[in-house]
């Protein structure tokens, strides 16, 4: 099997509301699709949704980056991913984004020419499993708000953003829990928005409300202040933006940074490097979750099968489509109430683009 050409399409989708973090704000997904063509007839789909304050890409450089790509990969064996993967990283390797889509693309079609789902290629059960969903930063009245109405909808976890002032952030969690009452968890995300110092301070304020873990506290950079922001408090930890790859899991791993890692198909570059980081992790008898962007359910489709396939992946914050007004995608992943999320049992990633959709985007190929 050879690939024969590649149609890269530019799309947007809104959000219904704005949406905050620690280091910036987006108010719609701009993304892009990647089909990849084969001589017997296949064909496999993959996402980039790249958000710019965390993998520095942006729909243009995505665009740019992805013709490339495209041309690189063009007489390529599909199924030989190792190969495609290892050429990509080699000649592209700071746009972990885009070469998601490929690799996402390259793994239905693994899929659909074993005639299996994509869970099912990686060795793993069909299990069911939940995602949390995620309260943006805000005023605090709207982030009470809207977490009443995440727990009224049924969600296992509330996912609040933090990272702005220790005091601030303290009052908000401390807000939060009185309206959702003692049992529902909340895990919190500062996204590096603190220094050292504030996350000492906000993690310990938060300690009596029963915060399950928190993400990224300080710097990406800073491995040494995440180990003392570790050790300073009995909230566990996740490193997020701290770790892309394998190399970046077994710096986190020996230097005791962390408790948990979040595993994100936009920052791993796609399936087969999220597997290497997972494996590290399960060897130093560390569990992982898998997170998002705001892609649309096909991103999230390639994301929620390794979830499936994978049970030291305990956690799940796969809530990115439910962000969206539109959905342009056919079968793919499916939102259950409270949470569930129910995955196709079709070939590959059981997902695809909506054909009319699809028509009225912007595009290219190459072939």
């Amino acid at each position: 099997m050879k690939i024969t050409r590649i149609e890269v399409f530019k799309a947007s989708l809104q959000l219904k509301r704005p949406f905050r973090i620690a280091i910036g704000e987006t108010r719609e997904t701009n993304t892009i699709y990647v089909r990849v063509h084969t001589d017997e007839g296949l064909y496999g789909m993959g996402e980039a949704d790249s958000f710019t304050p965390i993998v520095s890409e942006t729909q243009a450089t995505s665009l740019a980056a992805a013709r490339d790509l495209a041309a690189l990969l063009i007489g390529h064996d599909p199924l030989d991913i190792e190969t495609c993967v290892r050429d990509m990283r080699s000649f592209m390797p700071h746009n972990p984004t885009t070469r998601s889509a490929f690799d996402m693309s390259l793994y239905d079609l693994l899929g659909k020419a074993a005639g299996l789902p994509l869970y099912a290629v990686l060795g793993g059960p069909l299990r069911p499993f939940y995602t949390d969903n995620t309260v943006g930063i805000d005023t605090p009245d709207v982030m009470v708000e809207h977490a009443r109405e995440i727990q009224g909808r049924g969600f296992p976890a509330i996912k609040v953003k933090v990272g702005t002032t220790a005091a601030a952030d303290i009052e908000c969690i401390r807000r939060i829990r009185d309206a959702v009452g003692p049992r529902l968890p909340i895990r919190i995300d500062a996204n590096q928005g603190w220094d050292v110092v504030a996350a000492k301070q906000a993690l310990r304020g938060m300690e009596a409300f029963g915060v399950q873990y928190c993400e990224q506290p300080v710097p990406v950079w800073d491995i040494e202040s995440m180990a003392a922001v570790r050790a300073a408090t009995t909230i566990p930890i996740m490193a997020d933006e701290s770790v892309f790859d394998e190399h970046d899991a077994l710096k986190l791993v020996t230097a005791e940074a962390c408790d948990y890692l979040n595993i994100k198909l936009a920052k791993s570059s796609g399936i087969h490097v999220a597997l290497k980081i997972n494996a590290i992790a399960e060897a130093a008898g560390m569990r992982c979750m898998v997170g998002c962007m705001t892609e649309s359910r096909l991103g999230l489709t390639a994301a929620a099968h390794l979830v499936s396939a994978r049970p030291n992946i305990v956690y799940a914050d796969l809530d990115g489509a439910d962000m969206l007004r539109d959905d342009p995608i056919i079968g793919g992943m499916v939102y259950r109430d409270g949470g569930r999320i129910d995955l196709p049992e079709g070939p590959g990633l059981g997902a695809d683009v909506d054909a009319t959709y699809l028509a009225g985007l912007d595009r290219f190929e190459i072939s």
